[in-house]
């Protein structure tokens, strides 16, 4: 599979267990920023990643028997690739900025602010929407 990147086949419905999955991270994420009472949000931006990347899979995977492994970077070209014009290109700027954020918040030194934390929660808020509702 030349230039698709890396992704594997899934049994059908799995769909259901990868949202299962996304709304958890989600939810997680969303308790963390409410608390409130951290210097750095960067646990709930980690949870925040793994959530949109599951809504994401669960899409591809409903809708054809993939999900993408390993390289996350090229989750966003799946996306794409599966749903064509259906991914709105708002959802789709999001899902790559996010994905971004994914090794500075996990491995970097620089903090996430409360603030900053709330805009992407937001923003995550309305992609979990629409997934639900392409789904």
């Amino acid at each position: 599979m030349t230039n698709q990147g890396a992704r594997k086949a899934v049994a059908d419905g799995a769909w259901t267990g990868r949202l299962h999955q996304a709304r958890e991270f989600h939810a997680s994420a969303r308790s963390l920023v409410t608390l409130a009472d951290n210097r750095s949000y960067n646990g709930a931006i980690t949870l925040m990643v793994a959530a949109a990347i599951g809504y994401a899979d669960a899409i591809t995977a409903k809708f054809k028997g993939v999900v993408n492994k390993r390289d996350h970077q090229t989750a966003p070209r799946l996306l794409r690739e599966v749903l064509n014009a259906r991914l709105p290109d708002k959802q789709e700027r999001f899902f790559r900025r996010i994905l971004g954020r994914k090794d500075e918040v996990g491995y970097g030194a620089r903090g996430t602010s409360l603030e900053e934390a709330l805009q992407l929660l937001t923003e995550l808020d309305d992609f979990a929407d629409w997934v639900e509702t392409a789904l």
